[in-house]
């Protein structure tokens, strides 16, 4: 039996889905799929980029289509029918509907796009929709890093800057289901606008999409050679590398980050701040809920690796409140870019369809 955590405070043993999950993953770069057994198994994948904007039909088609590119290798395969359909949506979003909110990273098309109707009339089967940093922390509970720890952060520095908040066992979700917006917390009153429209967000300051911006503004070029090609593939196999364009002339936060190893003071400047604003965040999280532990994920924390992480922990050891700061680890994340696929099982595992209840 897989121990699951209820999103209503009570945790519990949860059984697994009676069969395997189909398991989506909308991210703002890139769309994937795949169907994942009980245990948490990989059996068949598919993949596209995800259209910026559009409308909602057209959207709603594209999502469907790499849904199906993975139910079909899996059928190949001669496995077992899907029990569940499992969503991990750019937020936020209303877990209750399947509706997808306001994404600040993604087009007004997606605006008030309802996600489950359409999966649940294609494939048959109870759908549940969560943000996808909901369920990476579901995942890495589970699976990964923070199995059997109860009193957890999760971020993820990716395309976006997200977080979910464990708490006594407990997946906390707020009043409207958005609790864990860490990304929107603002480190910098006077800092450049977010995505969301709010100013000095985390978000702002350390996301790939914002270190890309920041990069164009100072003038950086896009490298072309064979350090950035490495870059723009990690990219194509789903890491979310933050600000990945259809235009291959496109300035990415690889790029930024590999000009400041090429000794660019305009881009050491920008990553610096990046992780400074990071460590400020981090600070903050550990003084406002003091976690046993903060899982970081996501393309640009695991290209940044102790860059990133090694600079907050001398900030938590530093400046945030001694009891506090003496309990908590700051580690990276286990499952790597399939943590949105492979978190779809204990998301769906005994959970009410149309409710973010268990």
């Amino acid at each position: 039996m897989m121990m699951a955590v209820t999103q209503d405070g009570v945790k519990s043993g949860a059984q697994a889905p009676r069969g395997p999950v189909l398991a989506i993953d909308l991210g703002a770069t890139w769309t994937r799929a795949a169907v994942v057994s009980p245990d948490g198994e990989l059996a068949a994948r598919g993949a596209a980029r995800t259209p910026f904007d559009g409308p909602s039909g057209r959207l709603a088609d594209a999502i469907l289509h790499v849904a199906e590119q993975a139910l079909k290798a899996a059928a190949a395969a001669e496995g077992d029918p899907i029990a569940a359909v499992g969503v991990a949506a750019v937020g936020p979003l209303d877990p209750r509907s399947g509706v997808i909110v306001a994404p600040p990273n993604l087009g007004n098309g997606y605006r008030g796009l309802d996600l489950a109707t359409p999966l649940r009339r294609r494939f048959g089967v109870p759908v549940f929709v969560e943000r996808d940093t909901m369920v990476a922390a579901l995942g890495e509970h589970a699976y990964g890093a923070a199995q059997g720890v109860d009193d957890f952060i999760y971020l993820t520095v990716s395309t976006g800057l997200g977080g979910a908040i464990f708490s006594r066992g407990r997946l906390l979700t707020g009043a409207s289901g958005v609790a864990g917006e860490l990304g929107h917390v603002p480190v910098l009153l006077d800092g450049p606008i977010c995505g969301c429209g709010g100013v000095g967000h985390l978000e702002a300051l350390c996301s790939g999409t914002a270190i890309a911006r920041a990069g164009r503004e100072a003038g950086i070029a896009a490298r072309r050679d064979a350090d950035a090609a490495m870059s723009a593939s990690a990219a194509l196999r789903g890491s979310a590398d933050a600000a990945a364009s259809t235009d291959p002339r496109a300035l990415s936060a690889a790029d930024v980050a590999a000009a400041e190893r090429n000794g660019d003071e305009r881009a050491a400047a920008i990553m610096r701040r990046a992780r400074e604003a990071f460590a400020a965040g981090v600070v903050g999280i550990v003084n406002a809920f003091n976690p046993r532990m903060i899982v970081v994920g996501g393309g640009i924390a695991r290209a940044e690796g102790e860059r990133l992480l090694g600079p907050a922990r001398e900030a938590i050891a530093a400046s945030a409140l001694a009891p506090a700061a003496a309990v908590v680890e700051l580690t990276p994340a286990a499952l790597g870019d399939d943590v949105g696929l492979i978190g779809c099982v204990p998301l769906t595992a005994d959970r009410k369809e149309g409710s973010w209840q268990r």
